[in-house]
């Protein structure tokens, strides 16, 4: 048996045209409401950041698209050919700006630092160089982050959270892939496992021990339609993955939360 015919019938389908016009406007009206014409972004051959570039390019025009490519010295060399096919076929604006001194500068001083905490100074480190790029170029920082990620707290904050506007941050996982599909994304950027390209070999999936399609299911139910836990029991989920994703939920929300702040008086 098919490892998600026991899913419950969620309908996640989503009318791509429609929600391509909805983004670009977004992206183009909240650029131009903050006195600015151009997108700054981090772009690293995945599905997720190569949709962005895509809806930008054709809100602003692509000569108002920088596409910032930022290499660490275990990324992929599919991430980086990814990448430059993007930017081929969108004739976006881009620059090449590798990490790996920085990073590696930093954690001689630290050199039993877990592979977590490299991942995390990478994620930052990239954002830093994006708002200093967004300087130049006179453009806001646009962000890459889909619901999924922000839901369950997968992302780096101050890292690949940070960004002006977040044109994704309303659709799935799951739901990007008919985006990118409609949008014309090449196949071979479409088909590849989802991955942070955080250390060679890394998934997504892998590191998060269940597929999007399962989770995506999860989350419209748990969120969306706020069903209690008895009901996505009967729905067909495991009450260890519910648990568990309503703990990373739980655990993970300050990620999406401006700073507190005390009051005083």
């Amino acid at each position: 048996m098919n490892s998600c015919d026991y899913l419950p019938k969620v309908d996640l389908t989503i009318n791509a045209g429609q929600v391509t016009d909805t983004l670009c406007r977004f992206i183009h009206d909240e650029i131009g409401r903050a006195g600015f014409q151009r997108a700054v972004l981090g772009l690293s051959g995945g599905v997720d950041s190569s949709v962005v570039v895509y809806l930008a390019a054709r809100a602003l025009k692509p000569e108002n698209v920088l596409a910032v490519t930022m290499p660490y010295k275990t990324s992929s060399e599919a991430a980086g050919r990814d990448s430059r096919t993007v930017i081929e076929i969108l004739g976006v604006q881009t620059i090449d700006v590798p990490i790996t001194e920085q990073i590696d500068a930093y954690f001689k001083r630290f050199p039993d630092a877990s592979q977590m905490r490299l991942a995390n100074k990478c994620a930052r480190e990239r954002m830093t160089v994006l708002y200093d790029q967004s300087a130049v170029f006179e453009g806001l920082v646009v962000g890459t982050s889909n619901k999924s990620e922000v839901l369950l707290g997968y992302g780096t904050q101050y890292g690949d959270t940070a960004s002006a506007i977040n044109p994704l941050g309303n659709l799935y996982k799951t739901q990007l892939y008919q985006l990118a599909e409609h949008l014309g994304v090449p196949e071979e950027i479409r088909k590849k496992p989802p991955t942070a390209d955080l250390w060679p070999g890394q998934t997504d999936e892998g590191e998060l021990g269940f597929s999007y399609a399962e989770v995506d299911r999860l989350l419209v139910l748990m969120i969306d339609r706020r069903q209690q836990r008895e009901a996505m029991i009967e729905a067909g989920f495991a009450s260890e993955l519910i648990d568990r994703v309503s703990d990373m939920i739980r655990r993970n929300e300050f990620k999406s939360r401006t700073p507190m702040v005390a009051r005083l008086g």
